[in-house]
């Protein structure tokens, strides 16, 4: 194993039957459910789902879009264990990302 894994995309658009068939590790949770949530009860019930699903076949989850610091903790408390957005940090190089991530230590 070279520590490499797949990520299955467009959770919320594709089609839920592959969560059996595929091999990815990780769903990634629309933006457009994850924005939603602060505002849509809806929303954050369906992402709540989603993130129980993915447990449920022993899938992590990513959710897309944080912009937000609220979503954080709602995402946290919901069991979504990884989050990517601008609200975290916005796209960098390798070298930019080690500074960044020893900044934070």
């Amino acid at each position: 194993m070279i520590g490499v894994s797949s990520a299955l995309d467009g959770i919320g658009y594709s089609s839920l039957a592959y969560l059996r068939k595929l091999s990815a590790e990780t769903l990634k949770i629309d933006q457009s459910f994850v924005r939603g949530m602060l505002h849509d009860e809806g929303g954050l019930a369906f992402v709540q789902g989603i993130i129980a699903l993915a447990r449920t076949f022993g899938r992590k989850t990513v959710a897309e879009g944080i912009e937000a610091h609220e979503l954080i903790r709602i995402l946290i408390d919901a069991g979504c264990q990884y989050a990517q957005g601008y609200g975290i940090a916005y796209p960098m190089s390798a070298g930019e990302f080690l500074k960044w991530r020893a900044d934070k230590l």
